[in-house]
């Protein structure tokens, strides 16, 4: 289903804590000749958990990082807890976070080094006692004072984790967050996210491509192809309407362009 070009635009968020989570009008993101993101519009409401898909090159990545006002779009606009960014960043960027298993914190500093310095930065309270409740929580114990170019690639995703967690975010943006994780770990930071989900009321943007995490977590997926939506929807309606039973034959039937062959 292609998505509506009329989609409203962010509002003026009089009320920013009435507002969505994100809001997204019409955005538009170019590098020279290449159109990353094109004319994207969704809005994300608060304490949701959304998934965002697409292949490599999809237009994931750009699109989240305008989000966070690391990347300024060529056109259209983007609000976040009630702020427009980057203009507001000041006033979000302490109440959100970002984790990805593809980008390494400092390799020398250990594990309680490397969270204490981004707690500071978030200005985190109790820090002491914050660093060691996500120790808890993500099973870090054992190599809090390890350098963190000692760990493996799955305990890197669980630091990362944690250094995304370390301000308590009401709004949390994902990358491949279970990558290089061992299925019993990876089960178990799932079901970690879930939690914290619903008890801080905290809203989650996944970009993952694996379509288990996302049925299990995802209560809306929204599908990109070469920078424009293909489809937005609930896990359950959009395989249904594609005539599948599984996500991943979604996703293959979008990236392959068999979309009209199968859905009715």
């Amino acid at each position: 289903m292609a998505q509506n070009d009329a989609a409203p635009p962010p509002s003026s968020a009089a009320d920013p804590a009435g507002s969505a989570a994100i809001e997204v009008a019409r955005l538009t993101k170019v590098y020279k000749t290449t159109r990353a993101v094109d004319d994207i519009s969704f809005q994300i409401a608060r304490g949701s958990i959304t998934g965002l898909l697409g292949g490599n090159g999809a237009g994931k990545t750009t699109t989240i990082a305008m989000i966070m006002g690391l990347v300024l779009p060529t056109s259209g606009r983007v609000q976040v807890l009630g702020h427009a960014m980057p203009d507001g960043a000041a006033d979000v960027l302490g109440r959100m976070n970002f984790e990805s298993p593809y980008v390494d914190m400092p390799m020398r500093l250990t594990v309680r080094q490397n969270l204490t310095i981004f707690g500071r930065l978030y200005a985190v309270q109790h820090l002491r006692e914050r660093i060691a409740q996500l120790a808890a929580d993500l099973d870090l114990d054992e190599f809090l004072d390890r350098p963190n170019g000692k760990l493996s690639a799955g305990q890197k995703t669980r630091v990362a984790l944690a250094k995304a967690l370390i301000n308590q975010p009401e709004l949390l943006l994902l990358d491949e967050p279970t990558a290089s994780l061992d299925p019993d770990t990876a089960d178990w930071v799932r079901a970690h996210l879930e939690t914290y989900s619903k008890t801080h009321a905290a809203t989650i943007l996944l970009a993952s491509h694996n379509m288990f995490e996302v049925e299990r977590l995802c209560d809306r997926i929204i599908i990109m192809k070469r920078g424009r939506i293909e489809d937005d929807d609930s896990p359950d309606r959009i395989m249904a309407r594609y005539n599948r039973a599984t996500l991943e034959e979604v996703f293959l039937d979008v990236a392959r362009g068999r979309v009209n062959e199968t859905a009715p």
